[in-house]
């Protein structure tokens, strides 16, 4: 049980940190595509944020897997980000130094958090807890595909879009 909750502590601390970073930039970053990753991203942790704040709270009361705690998380929609850039001149600007440096620091972010939820998913026995933790992992490798897909884009938006377009004009 303490295992579970110093888990569910740092995966709590872990999605405040990752918010706030993804904020931070969403202000700084000129590129269009990264500014709306970044706070699509952040929107979806503050949910999961909310969340495990919930099951936390419940879980320190009662000392066992909540059954009231409300657990749909919304799947992530990130990956639509970069398709919507798609013609937009402006999502056109190569990103710059600090950009990648804060996309593949994100990577590393959705990495290890994907790999905390399938581990409390594997040590979990019930089965709505498994479920949930699972889900939480998927949402990280969505966030960590989508981050990489976008780490492509800025460094060569030009391959980006005509592999992009490849991909919707033969239907694969």
């Amino acid at each position: 049980m303490n295992k579970r909750m110093n888990a569910l502590k740092f995966a709590l601390e872990n999605e405040q940190k990752e918010r706030e970073f993804y904020l931070a930039n969403a202000r700084r970053t000129k590129n269009l595509a990264g500014k709306n990753m970044f706070k699509q991203i952040a929107d979806e942790e503050k949910e999961h944020y909310e969340m495990l704040k919930k099951l936390h709270d419940q879980w320190e009361k009662k000392e066992k897997w909540p059954a009231t705690v409300s657990l749909k998380v919304r799947k992530s929609s990130v990956g639509n980000v970069l398709k919507s850039m798609s013609g937009k001149k402006a999502a056109r600007i190569t990103g710059n130094e600090d950009d990648l440096k804060a996309i593949r620091t994100a990577i590393d972010f959705e990495a290890k958090g994907a790999a905390l939820y399938t581990k409390l998913a594997k040590s979990s026995a019930d089965p709505k807890e498994k479920a949930f933790f699972n889900l939480l992992a998927s949402i990280e490798r969505e966030h960590f595909l989508s981050l990489r897909d976008t780490e492509e884009f800025l460094t060569d938006p030009a391959s980006w879009f005509q592999n992009m377009e490849k991909t919707t004009l033969d239907g694969g």
